[in-house]
């Protein structure tokens, strides 16, 4: 049946993909699919949820498969910058704590904090999930789960590894709160105030945050929208400077949204292992592919790769429940972290792992993976219309972040200041460089409730944009 249905599905894909079919129209039922090919309707299920996984389909009760994506707009990639690489602090993190502070305040359009509306959220699974928890393990839910985790849940991510193709006994992980204390334990275990930490560039604010608070220095390697980091300036990188650590987010990083190509995972794993050089794997958004299988983990290329994620963009920021694989460091960050803060929340714990087990996680992301790439899509859109000539975008394989180069002299500091003036908030691009590189970038969320708000936002600024790009 493997071969039959990945035949199907392949086809009804290209037919999509080419406008053989529509936004919106229907595919053939399910028995008369199966009647008209000759195929098992179990074969014919299983191609149409492969669809869904891709994001071209979606399922509407009581009325069949519909087409949901449509093909890819050509917009033009966004330029790399490349710049004198030199170890240097961190600097400009002031417009963080704004933007935090924004994506609670329900008067602003969020478009600029990676957070999910909850409309992509299974909340109520989660709501569920918790009232078993509480309600079958009540003495429990109310005790520390020193300081490693609740086994269960560690036995539930050790499988799902394993299906990536990493061996990682449930022994050898560690829950923590969220995947950003994951990155801080991580540097804590492997580097001393000064240490110099190759990164992505443009890269996650957050992980700024985290060098800038350990007193070390970030070394920015360019890395591509569609590639990744570049491993070319990453081997130069390390001939010159005494890096003591490399961190990555080969799967959709946030915020370019790229996937690293296979081959570039093995020259980046064996680069850093021929110079034993930790290499920590920040992959938070691995599980929100669009269009194709999981992707791989560096962390399958080598056991000592130290390993980081969380749910917080798939089920539930709010739960904090993250965790670390760290390998050889294993015993330094199971101490580090009951030094920190004890452990880990209980209750938020014991309601993942249920999640996880009765299946109701993977059948969230068949749809949210959906969900996604159709927000993306629907943003991506929205700009080229609104947005003035000469706008750069990205296009994303997972994910739910878009990184845009703007037209002419514009400096997104102070575009992000006006926009919020306006109530909306936006990520200025210095926010995610050590050293406030890319004043004309800005990065969006696209995990908000479409509707003409949020359309709004987008005329009102794209308005600003055109009186940056043309001053008086």
């Amino acid at each position: 049946m493997d071969l039959l249905y990945r035949k199907l599905a392949d086809e009804l894909a290209s037919l999509i993909n080419n406008g053989g079919f529509q936004r919106g129209d229907r595919l053939p039922g399910v028995r008369h699919q199966a009647q008209l090919r000759g195929l098992s309707i179990a074969t014919v299920i299983t191609a149409y949820r492969q669809l869904e996984d891709w994001g071209l389909l979606e399922v509407r009760n009581r009325s069949g498969f519909y087409v949901k994506a449509k093909p890819a707009i050509a917009v033009q990639p966004p330029r790399i910058v490349v710049t004198t690489m030199r170890p240097a602090p961190v600097t400009g993190q002031d417009m963080v704590l704004q933007l935090i502070k924004a994506a609670n305040n329900p008067a602003i359009v969020q478009l600029g904090a990676a957070v999910p509306a909850p409309e992509f959220l299974p909340t109520r699974a989660v709501e569920q999930a918790i009232t078993r928890v509480l309600r079958q393990q009540r003495v429990r839910a109310n005790n520390y789960e020193f300081s490693t985790g609740a086994v269960e849940l560690r036995r539930q991510i050790s499988r799902r590894l394993a299906d990536s193709g990493c061996a990682v006994h449930p022994d050898n992980l560690v829950i923590t709160n969220g995947c950003q204390e994951a990155l801080s334990l991580a540097l804590r275990a492997l580097t001393q105030p000064g240490d110099v930490v190759a990164i992505e560039s443009p890269t996650f604010y957050g992980l700024l945050q985290v060098i800038e608070s350990l007193g070390l220095e970030a070394l920015e390697i360019p890395t591509n929208p569609r590639s990744g980091m570049s491993l070319e300036a990453l081997e130069l990188a390390l001939s010159r400077w005494q890096v003591k650590a490399c961190v990555v987010t080969p799967n959709f990083s946030n915020p370019l949204g790229c996937c690293m190509p296979e081959d570039n995972k093995k020259k980046l794993v064996s680069m850093l292992k021929e110079r034993q050089i930790p290499l920590i794997e920040d992959d938070i958004y691995g599980d929100l592919s669009f269009s194709h299988a999981r992707p791989s983990l560096l962390k399958g290329l080598d056991d000592n790769v130290i390993l980081c994620s969380s749910v917080s963009k798939t089920l539930s920021p709010g739960l904090r429940v993250g965790w670390i694989a760290a390998g050889a460091y294993q015993d330094n960050i199971e101490y580090m972290k009951y030094v920190l803060n004890l452990a880990t929340s209980t209750i938020p714990q014991l309601a993942v792992a249920d999640l996880l087990e009765n299946g109701q996680y993977d059948r969230h992301l068949r749809r949210v993976r959906g969900d996604y790439a159709q927000a993306v899509a629907r943003m991506t859109e929205a700009i080229i219309h609104y947005f003035p000539e000469g706008t750069k975008i990205t296009r994303p394989e997972g994910g739910f972040v878009i990184w845009l180069e703007l037209p002419g002299e514009i400096d997104t500091f102070v575009l992000a200041h006006k926009a919020l003036e306006l109530g909306i908030s936006i990520a200025p691009g210095p926010i995610f460089s050590a050293s406030q590189k890319y004043r004309q970038f800005i990065r969006l969320s696209c995990a908000c409730v479409w509707g003409n708000r949020v359309e709004r936002a987008l005329v009102a600024l794209a308005g600003l944009i055109q009186q940056g790009t043309n001053p008086a």
